[in-house]
């Protein structure tokens, strides 16, 4: 009896550790299915995949030509580096697997000594979308150093102006300084540009220069542009001084200046008499209101036009004294016939 007790309590205990094991266990089995599987996390990255995008550029000059090896930099709204590189052989560069959002595009290098780098400008992505730029890398300016001369001793002159531009299109407007000199930049469109330079104002004391030259410029290169002046003839003021002072006009000759005038004024004496003879009284002479007026002391004379009536009045008192004159011959030839009649009739 007592070893069917033993043989009962053994099953018993056998039983219960059996039964125990099974409930240890259980708790461990079911505590893995709550780790994420490699699967699952694959599964999430395909959904949210299609959400990202890109931006894509293309790079160029203002020739149209296309530029590589142009180094791009773009940033995230943080302000953090989203992605970095150069245009490939075709000018191509393309940032992918961004996230929606706006980006700050920065050019840091062109690759060219050429060409000059574009402003900072704003991206914006777009979900599942692709975005293109393209960038045009303009030529660097042209370094222009202008020269006015004296075409004679080469002196530079201050005070030129010049115009300089390109077709109908004037791009550049320099003046010469004190020192006969100027400086400027010069807009190129491509590797080598014909430009036309034209002045539009002498130096003080110079001719304008009117011919119109040409020149070419590369991007980036100085070049030099002269312009040559004449000096202008000079025409010295004259002096006063050596202005001849005008003669005086000589007045009119009075009729007693004239010949056969000696008679006139004067008496006539009876032949063989001292007495004058009644009949050759004095002979009127002309008034002087008609006289000829003489120039005034100081004045100077008319000429010209002004003349005119002295001219016809000497004329005038010429006749009338020639006329008084031929009186008085007559009077004086019959007079000295009386004598010889009185003597016959005696």
């Amino acid at each position: 009896m007592h070893a069917r007790f033993v043989r009962g309590a053994v099953r018993s205990a056998a039983v219960a550790a059996a039964v125990t094991g099974t409930l240890t266990w259980a708790p461990a089995a079911n505590a893995q299915p709550s780790e994420p599987t490699p699967s699952a996390s694959a599964a999430a990255a395909e959904t949210t995949a299609p959400d990202a995008g890109s931006v894509e550029i293309t790079t160029r000059d203002t020739a149209g030509d296309v530029l590589p090896g142009a180094a791009f930099l773009l940033l995230d709204s943080t302000g953090q580096e989203a992605g970095r590189g150069t245009t490939d052989a075709q000018g191509k560069l393309t940032f992918p697997d961004l996230a929606p959002g706006v980006y700050r595009l920065k050019e840091t290098a062109s690759n060219s000594p050429l060409y000059e780098v574009v402003a900072d400008q704003d991206v914006i992505v777009t979900p599942g979308a692709t975005t293109r730029l393209t960038i045009t890398d303009s030529f660097k300016a042209a370094k222009v150093h202008l020269e006015a001369k004296d075409d004679k001793t080469g002196k530079l002159l201050p005070g030129a102006t010049v115009s300089i531009g390109t077709g109908t299109s004037t791009l550049l407007k320099l003046t010469t300084g004190v020192n006969g000199t100027a400086l400027g930049e010069l807009p190129v469109a491509s590797r080598k540009t014909q430009f036309w330079v034209r002045q539009v104002k002498a130096p003080s004391g110079y001719q304008l220069y009117e011919p119109s030259k040409t020149f070419t410029a590369g991007p980036g290169a100085p070049v030099t542009v002269t312009v040559t002046n004449t000096k202008s003839a000079t025409h010295p003021k004259p002096d006063p001084s050596d202005n001849p002072t005008p003669k005086p006009t000589s007045t009119l000759s009075t009729p007693a200046d004239k010949p056969g005038s000696d008679t006139v004024g004067t008496k006539s004496s009876a032949p063989g008499t001292g007495t004058p003879d009644a009949d050759s009284s004095t002979t009127p002479t002309v008034p002087d209101s008609d006289a000829t007026p003489t120039t005034p002391a100081g004045s100077l004379a008319h000429t010209g036009a002004d003349a005119t009536p002295w001219i016809a009045a000497g004329a005038g008192l010429l006749v009338v004294a020639g006329a008084v004159t031929m009186v008085a011959v007559r009077r004086r030839r019959t007079a000295e016939s009386e004598p010889d009649d009185n003597s016959e009739t005696n």
